[in-house]
């Protein structure tokens, strides 16, 4: 049986981690392809400062009033297919006593036989939507290293809710991997990216040999390219500093580039993270 195990959780939220909205829509897009019922939900008081994410006001079917309020929850699939079958972690990242918090949802994975956990985040890079999107594939863990050929990050310094996740997930014995995409800066605004998302879903696949419905994505990945494409069209300079990318990229990406290239631009990019309050950081 493979280190990640049967039963494993993918983990991904809102916020900081979330670069162009990538992970959480690999997320979404696991839970549109299957039936998934409520786990387990947190109580927002406790987790969720409503100043910094604030409830949302909605109309019912009968045009009442209802409040929204902020959310973190575990889903798992109604009717899971033969083999090893995703759980799913989301919602929005807390904003305090992240220890309770990751505390809480380890105790239910526990509960509930989780073999292993994957994170998925995405961040703001100096990379070219015009290539692959990078993915970032590591893991604390040695056996899931060496069965599935990731790097061991080496950062040091502030981190944010998915390593803290990581670390307790870890410490009780539930082995762990993390996935980073690559998001262009530059594009920041166009969100939602599913050519990220993509990218993120396509990795996973790999690194679980689940398989994970994805075609209409390939379609809206086309699609976003293709509208940066065309504003880089209108400008000229924009237009030069993606080929200016895209020589670095392609650097990287030749034969004579170090293999650690795309690990040193991680580590690079959360350094230069330490910038606002410790509940945004990795």
């Amino acid at each position: 049986m493979d280190v990640l195990g049967s039963r494993i959780v993918i983990v991904a939220f809102d916020g900081w981690n979330d670069a162009g909205e990538g992970a959480s829509g690999a997320v979404e897009a696991l839970r549109t392809a299957n039936d998934y019922e409520l786990v387990h939900s947190v109580d927002p008081e406790l987790y969720f400062d409503y100043q910094y994410t604030r409830p949302s006001s909605q109309m019912d079917a009968e045009g009442r009033r209802q409040l929204k309020w902020p959310e973190a929850g575990l889903w798992r699939p109604r009717d899971p297919a033969p083999g090893p079958e995703f759980w799913v972690l989301t919602g929005v990242e807390p904003a305090r006593t992240w220890q309770a918090f990751a505390s809480e949802f380890i105790d239910v994975a526990l509960r509930d036989d989780i073999t292993g956990v994957v994170t998925l985040g995405a961040m703001l890079s100096d990379v070219p939507h015009t290539r692959p999107i990078s993915i970032f594939a590591s893991s604390q863990n040695e056996q899931v290293r060496e069965a599935h050929g990731l790097e061991r990050s080496l950062y040091e310094g502030p981190v944010g809710i998915l390593s803290v996740f990581e670390h307790f997930a870890e410490s009780a014995g539930i082995p762990t991997a993390s996935l980073w995409a690559s998001v262009p800066h530059y594009v920041a605004t166009a969100t939602p990216s599913p050519k990220v998302t993509l990218a993120l879903l396509d990795r996973l696949e790999e690194l679980t040999g689940v398989d994970v419905p994805r075609d209409g994505l390939r379609t809206e990945a086309a699609a976003w390219e293709a509208s940066i494409d065309a504003a880089a069209a209108d400008d000229e300079d924009m237009a030069e500093y993606i080929r200016q990318l895209e020589r670095t990229r392609d650097t990287w990406d030749s034969p004579e580039a170090s293999g650690d290239a795309i690990a040193q631009a991680f580590e690079r990019y959360l350094r230069r993270r330490d910038d606002g309050p410790g509940d945004r950081k990795r």
